[in-house]
């Protein structure tokens, strides 16, 4: 149930979030509009874990919810890093334009502090700056019509339906039989003690349990996994967010045989709970003696 198509909508208070919304839901989703942010991780597991027709759902998150700036950071990193796949949509508008829409509508702008509203406009502005930065797309509603925006918001959700997940490859291999042309990510693992100097463990490979204990009970290994998951955590989503279709992860010791298999196996075991498309390969497993 992590292949969800989900969409959040965010952005100015009157850039057209409403609108979106109403698109999204026109087009098949099954959205919530004010949904408190720090419940989102809470309505996700509770959809996947029952069974569920609904395989398209929009989110509406903006500074209507107090909280949304303090923990909306915290939050989408948590859901990524559980493998929930999304994309937000950050909607903005001029300050002309929103003087004028409020005007016209006589709405309350969320902003409780400023003088005037135009202050307030400033203040959400500076507010969101973080979310903006980080979001997929940026739309900008200020000459868009109603029926504009909603085929905008349409496309923009045809296209994220349409992306595939990026599919990681974990591979092991020996230095000395060369470096893997296909590596996108290259690790070298060589300053780990090795087990091919240890009698009972050399005729032995890296999926061997008595090799794994070896490899992993180093303090530096375990430190090195640690930061190594931690660093996968941070790039993987920039990576998928850039369109990215395929990317290897090479793990490289002297033979191929002994510490790479075992930590190559230590990656893929982290990835294939939090990635639905991972695969692992030992390439030069056969050729070492």
């Amino acid at each position: 149930m992590k292949n969800l198509n989900i969409i959040i909508i965010t952005g100015l208070s009157g850039s057209g979030k409403s609108v979106a919304i109403d698109a999204l839901e026109d087009a098949g989703y099954f959205c919530v509009d004010n949904l408190p942010v720090l419940l989102l991780p809470k309505f996700l597991d509770l959809h996947s874990g029952g069974v569920s027709e609904i395989q398209k759902l929009a989110f509406g998150m903006d500074l209507r919810q107090k909280a949304f700036v303090k923990n909306y950071q915290e939050i989408f990193h948590l859901l990524r890093k559980e493998g929930y796949h999304f994309v937000v949509l950050f909607l903005e508008c001029s300050e002309e334009v929103l003087l004028k829409r409020y005007s016209e509508t006589r709405r309350q702008h969320p902003i409780a502090n400023g003088t005037n509203l135009l202050d307030r406009i400033r203040s959400e502005k500076r507010q969101l700056h973080g979310l903006k930065e980080m979001a997929d797309k940026i739309i900008d509603t200020s000459n868009l019509t109603v029926h504009q925006l909603k085929d905008v918001i349409v496309q923009n959700a045809l296209q994220g339906a349409k992306a595939e997940r990026m599919r990681l490859s974990v591979l092991s291999f020996g230095f000395k039989y060369g470096v893997p042309l296909e590596a996108d990510l290259l690790i070298d693992v060589r300053f780990i003690p090795n087990p091919y100097f240890i009698p009972e463990l050399k005729k032995l490979d890296g999926k061997d349990e008595r090799v794994r204990s070896f490899v992993v009970k180093w303090a530096e290994t375990k430190k090195f996994l640690k930061k190594y998951f931690s660093l996968l955590e941070y790039l993987l989503p920039l990576y998928e967010r850039e369109g990215k279709s395929y990317l290897t992860i090479a793990v490289g010791c002297t033979g191929g045989r002994h510490r790479s298999v075992t930590i190559a196996e230590e990656i893929f075991e982290h990835l294939k709970g939090q990635m639905s498309e991972v695969t692992l390969k030992h390439r030069d497993l056969e050729l070492s003696e």
